[in-house]
């Protein structure tokens, strides 16, 4: 804690006196931070959050003032980057950065940032950013009891775009929660209203903390559209009058772009007047997504991930550059309705995986090369870019004719027309339009010094430039002879042991390998600087004298070229369209050879799958694998075909032993319904798909403890999403339904659930479930199928006796991990105890409980007179029953016959019957 800057103040009792001043009108979700030149510093909350936060301990506190005092803490500039992507990522926090302007205590923001705002903070978090931050404004009218109507105005803060879209939702808006989804939004501004809980306003910031959105409260006043039109007018690129614009009927999504457009501060910063564009976002074009499908299908990297490919982006993520990882995860979380570009997309991946030359070269030679080129475009609109960024760019239009000589050898005709459309054209125009950005760079900035780190207008521009080059030009040769000098003396390589370097914190000096370090102790002529990883940093007195004349004429030169440096830099800005548009092209390219790199990689290669039109056609996948499965380390994974048909397969209900692979199977159909919708092969040997209109998940509640709900209560709640989202094109995924309360309660739910799909929706539907009995669903309703996981049962000579066996001998489990049509009538859960090496003696017992329960039916006190019923005995009183209760319904159909007729006769059909009478099974049910 040593390196912790001091905590000194001049003026004290004044800065906690504005402290207090500043602090009245803060938000509770803001972290303010207080620059002081060389350190920062933090007070009261947000210092008690820094030291829990930062640095683990609350020792770091200091007091301002006396009693109760002003708890601070200080920080270096590092700890503070450090902390800030804590604040924001992690917490969801927006942190303001203050200075001082003017007076001594006289404080204003200069830096504001949350977890959908970064532009301000992004050179502090490194750029190492992996989604574009979506915030997001939303508007909701709920008058009515069941129609809500929501509005929302989105923004990547990085690119100069609104969002806008309206839409009706149902009272546990799951339209709202899969717009979140579709956008990958990181923050949401919601309406606060200080005189009553709004219990609408509640359920979305529950569901926007269930997709990971930082949520920030802004007052009612903020969501006035008064001013919309006035302020759109200035903003947009379009001539048009902002008033013509369809959006702006949308009258609860203009009050949500009032609510951001103030929240960024958009209109503060003149530089963005015309250069923005409106846009509306269609919910319908995508396929919903609910948050619980999110992690049911591992999407996204999950906080206990142990490697990349557990989850479906970090699988699929072979992108090259900044921009195509973006466009990954957007991908992702928006899968295509449209058959047609499903198609078009599949045409491209399958271009690339049949051509490994020209997937290889774009992958290793050319894509690698290309930074992040919407951050450079921001750089440039918010005058920020430098000489260095001018570079950047060319060396970006330097390569581009390499992309279009790649295109143009491709030879194989399937693929030439659409590789053209989709890039090759593209990428020559751009070729064309950089053609004058290249040539002015190419004659004004000197290429040569970029070897040198250095970013300098050519010194032929200007005399005074000339000039000062010249003076360089010599101190760089008498650099070099006194490099060779020290090198004599010390007996060093020059090449090999002893380096002439411009190192960043001291300048022009040399550095010895750190194995010859000794050879300048103890000599005097030598000052060492510092001891670094790489080696010791050490001058002489003509080097340090070199190096001071050389700064100052470096400096010379800057302010010199200045003037020249902000024409060029001005130049290069006019290119931002371009650079935007070229950014789309190359990231879409990336992804999609991404796809292909995947498909052919993979243990066994994906296939591409037949799509059929939206509302037609079967999904029937053979040897189908779990993508992200089959990728572990010692797993051999075992394949499984599916079928899901209209009219005889609609609904499937899996059963089987637990560790079985149940779950695994029905979420792998989801995994592959997704990555066709996007556009990629996927993991079978044969696959065609229907297009789905939603994917909705049922699959344990993990985290809901933490937020104070029951296993049971988040099952519902997840439960009743599906039930008012679903559609007949929907896909749901049900792994275990009814297990947080008793066993009857659960198993009435699950069955009525099922019924309701099945009857009143009729969506594709699989259900893993542990309730052997739901399977006679299938008795009712033709569409359901009931399939089973395989568990060979062997028995083995062993010297222990097992509870409930007859002899010197145990029964093994097997598990297969194969899924079969038919029933599976046991869950083998004690097996699993057995498995991770349970006491013997609680094994035995739980053997033996389960037997008394799996009898308890058979055993009642008085009315069945000790009878019990074999399993045989079972199938054959049922079957006998259903059939007098068949005969029974037909003659009451057909006569018309009363109540009292009705039961008359039933007891007459069933005295009838010898064979039921005589069965045990029936006495037992009879009894009851």
């Amino acid at each position: 804690m040593s390196s912790r800057p001091e905590l000194k103040l001049d003026d004290e009792i004044g800065f906690i006196k504005t402290y207090h001043q500043l602090e009245a009108n803060k938000n509770h979700e803001t972290v303010r931070i207080f620059d002081r030149g060389d350190w920062l510093s933090a007070h009261g909350d947000d210092a008690l959050l820094i030291a829990r936060v930062q640095y683990k301990t609350t020792s770091v506190i200091k007091t301002l003032g006396r009693s109760p005092g002003l708890p601070s803490v200080t920080m270096t500039w590092t700890a503070y980057k450090s902390f800030l992507r804590e604040a924001i990522f992690r917490l969801g926090k927006r942190v303001e950065v203050l200075q001082t302007s003017g007076g001594r205590n006289q404080w204003k923001v200069v830096k504001q940032a949350s977890p959908g705002n970064l532009q301000d903070v992004e050179d502090e978090l490194g750029g190492n950013i992996d989604s574009s931050p979506i915030i997001l404004a939303v508007k909701v009218s709920a008058k009515a009891t069941e129609a809500r109507h929501v509005g929302v105005c989105f923004a990547d803060a990085s690119v100069r775009e609104l969002g806008v879209s309206e839409f009706a939702d149902n009272d546990i808006y799951s339209n709202f929660e899969s717009l979140l989804i579709q956008l990958g939004v990181r923050e949401c501004l919601l309406q606060i209203d200080g005189t009553k809980k709004d219990a609408e306003l509640h359920k979305l910031r529950t569901i926007a903390d269930n997709c990971g959105c930082a949520v920030s409260e802004r007052p009612q006043s903020d969501f006035g559209n008064r001013d919309i039109e006035q302020d759109l007018e200035r903003l947009l690129r379009d001539e048009r009058a902002a008033g013509t614009l369809p959006q702006t009927d949308l009258k609860l999504a203009m009050s949500s772009a009032a609510a951001l457009i103030k929240y960024l501060g958009v209109m503060t910063d003149p530089t963005n007047f015309g250069q923005y564009q409106l846009y509306q976002h269609d919910l319908s074009q995508y396929m919903k997504l609910d948050s619980s499908a999110l992690k049911a299908l591992n999407l996204m990297p999950g906080p206990k991930d142990g490697s990349k490919t557990m989850n479906l982006y970090g699988l699929l993520n072979h992108c090259k550059t900044p921009v195509g990882s973006r466009l990954l995860a957007q991908w992702l979380k928006q899968p295509l309705m449209s058959l047609e570009e499903i198609e078009r997309r599949q045409q491209l991946v399958e271009a690339f995986v049949n051509d490994t030359e020209l997937r290889q070269t774009l992958q290793e030679e050319h894509l690698r090369s290309i930074p992040d080129l919407y951050r450079l475009a921001k750089k440039f609109q918010r005058k920020k870019a430098n000489l260095e960024d001018v570079v950047r760019a060319y060396q970006v239009a330097i390569r581009l004719p390499g992309f279009v000589g790649t295109f143009e050898g491709v030879m194989d005709e399937a693929y030439k027309d659409t590789l053209d459309t989709e890039y090759t054209n593209k990428l020559r125009s751009y070729c064309d339009s950089f053609a004058k950005l290249q040539e002015m760079v190419e004659t004004t900035v000197d290429l040569d010094a970029l070897e040198n780190h250095e970013f300098v207008i050519k010194s032929e521009f200007d005399d005074g430039l000339r000039v000062i080059r010249k003076k360089l030009d010599k101190l760089r040769y008498d650099m070099d002879k006194e490099h060779n000098r020290v090198g004599d003396d010390l007996n060093q390589d020059t090449e090999k042991k002893l380096f002439l370097e411009n190192q960043r914190v001291h300048g022009w000096c040399f550095r010895l390998t750190r194995n010859e370090a000794s050879a300048i102790r103890n000599k005097k002529r030598y000052t060492e600087l510092s001891t670094q990883k790489n080696g010791v940093f050490f001058t002489t007195q003509a080097m340090t004298e070199m190096r001071r004349e050389f700064d100052q004429l470096s400096e010379n030169y800057n302010r010199t070229q200045s003037g020249l440096v902000n024409e060029v830099v001005n130049v290069a800005a006019s290119y931002c369209p371009v650079i935007e548009k070229l950014a789309g092209v190359l990231a879409h390219l990336d992804v999609i050879v991404s796809f292909a790199h995947v498909s052919v990689h993979a243990p066994t290669s994906y296939v591409r799958p037949k799509v059929h039109p939206r509302g037609t056609g079967n999904t029937v996948l053979t040897e189908a694998r779990h993508p992200c499965m089959e990728m572990q380390d010692d797993v051999s994974f075992i394949t499984n075909d599916v079928s899901l048909s209209r009219s005889d397969s609609e609904f499937l209900i899996i059963t089987g032993p637990n560790m079985g692979g149940k779950s695994t199977y029905i979420r792998q159909i989801g995994v592959i319904a997704l990555m066709a919708q996007i556009g990629c092969f996927v993991p079978c040997t044969e696959a065609e798909l229907t297009i789905f209109d939603c994917i909705l998940a049922r699959v344990g509640a993990s985290d809901s403890q933490l937020k104070g709900v029951s296993t049971f209560m988040a099952e519902m709640l997840e439960t009743a999403n599906i039930l008012k989202t679903a559609t007949r094109e929907s896909l749901v995924i049900i792994d275990e339904l009814g297990r947080g309360t008793s066993t009857y309660d659960g198993f009435g739910l699950a069955w009525a659930i099922s019924e309701h799909i099945i009857q009143e929706i009729g969506a594709f539907t699989m259900f893993a479930t542990h309730f052997h009995e739901l399977t006679a669903l299938k008795d009712t309703f033709p569409q359901v199928q009931n399939l089973h996981v395989v568990a060979h049962i062997g028995d083995s000579d062993g010297d222990t006796t097992m509870s409930g066996g007859t002899g010197n001998h145990r029964r093994e489990v097997t598990l297969l991990y194969k899924v079969v049509p038919g029933i599976s009538d046991q869950s083998f859960g004690i097996h699993v105890a057995e498995l991770v090496r349970f006491p013997q003696k609680v094994v035995n017992m739980a053997k033996r409980k389960a037997d008394e329960l799996e009898d308890f039916s058979g055993k009642h006190d008085e009315g069945s007179q000790g009878v019990q019923a074999s399993k045989e005995e079972v199938e054959e009183g049922s079957r006998l029953l259903k059939e007098t209760l068949v005969e029974w319904k037909a003659q009451v159909e057909a006569e018309e016959l009363s109540k009292e007729q009705q039961t008359t006769r039933m007891r007459e059909l069933v005295m009838a019957n010898e064979a039921l009478l005589a069965n045990p099974f029936f006495h037992s049910i009879k009894a009851l």
